[in-house]
């Protein structure tokens, strides 16, 4: 008889298992919580980690940003940033927020180059190990960062992750046949792969628009600015299978602006287009229409 057993598979309600990168001030804080927010609908079903020195009480209550914000659950993580301590957090604010809650760790790159982390216990091994060094130190050290990967994808809650960013090079020849560094784009500060054993990876720039680096979802093309609608959009798909808006003539998920809602925008585009259509193609269709109704107005050229 086989060990492996293939039946027919069908989708199940699941959790959110995001990570949000992005460099200094581009806003991955106020982002994941603006996701946690449209999950849950509760600011007290918020619950944040937050290793950057007290930052992450900045954005509680907020009535001056433009989409305020309310009074979520908080914890400071103080060093040592150690595997151990974080999943010790994270399932404490499992406890506390429960699984409908969502739990922010902000940030996750404190666990592999701060005091404590992955890094230092490298370190630690390959001095006062017999036989070990720098680099078969990895072995045993790298054990820690899966299981604190893996704990955290497995907590019976919602999970965001945030980490600093850098900027990531490559050495090439350049057109005097020199190797020189050249600038591929921002990477994570955490292990070369971690952003990859998420769901959902989006990189923040510093105008605060997310982009997709990876994506098991629908936010393919995904490039805006991150609100609580979209934490709305992954609940229903992620509870329900409900798939967002797409546009008939692009093909992209239709966004909601600063005046309008999707549903607004749907049934507007629908009343006048017959179709299901975003922002981007009403306009293009607009100007189209300008330039059409312009060349026939203009008058005809003389002979």
């Amino acid at each position: 008889m086989s060990d492996y057993n293939f039946g027919e598979v069908t989708r199940e309600k699941s959790k959110l298992r995001m990570a949000l990168c992005g460099v200094s001030g581009a806003g991955k804080t106020l982002s994941a919580l603006y996701i946690a927010y449209g999950i849950t609908g509760d600011w007290k079903k918020i619950a944040l980690i937050d290793t950057e020195h007290g930052r992450g009480k900045f954005y509680a209550d907020r009535q001056d940003l433009e989409i305020p914000t309310g009074k979520y659950m908080y914890c400071e993580l103080e060093p040592p940033y150690s595997p151990d301590r974080y999943i010790s957090a994270v399932k404490t604010a499992v406890s506390v927020v429960g699984e409908d809650g969502v739990v922010i760790v902000d940030s996750f790159s404190h666990a592999w180059n701060n005091e404590g982390g992955v890094l230092d216990i490298k370190s630690e091994i390959a001095k006062t190990r017999p036989g070990k060094n720098d680099y078969t130190a990895w072995d045993e050290a790298g054990k820690y960062q899966n299981n604190l990967v893996n704990t955290i994808l497995a907590v019976n809650a919602h999970t965001i992750v945030t980490m600093r960013a850098k900027m990531a090079y490559a050495m090439e020849l350049n057109d005097k046949g020199k190797t020189v560094p050249v600038k591929i784009g921002l990477a994570p500060v955490q292990r070369d792969d971690t952003e990859y054993e998420f769901d959902i990876a989006m990189n923040i720039g510093r105008d605060h628009i997310a982009v997709t680096s990876k994506d098991t979802t629908f936010l393919d093309g995904f490039a805006s600015v991150i609100t609580p609608e979209l934490g709305k959009e992954l609940k229903d798909w992620l509870d329900k299978g409900v798939n967002p808006e797409r546009c008939s003539d692009c093909g992209k998920v239709i966004r909601p602006t600063d005046t309008r809602t999707v549903a607004q925008i749907v049934e507007g585009s629908q009343k006048c287009y017959g179709r299901k259509l975003c922002i981007n193609c009403v306009s293009k269709i607009v100007r189209q229409q300008k330039q059409e109704a312009k060349a026939n107005a203009a008058p005809p050229v003389s002979d």
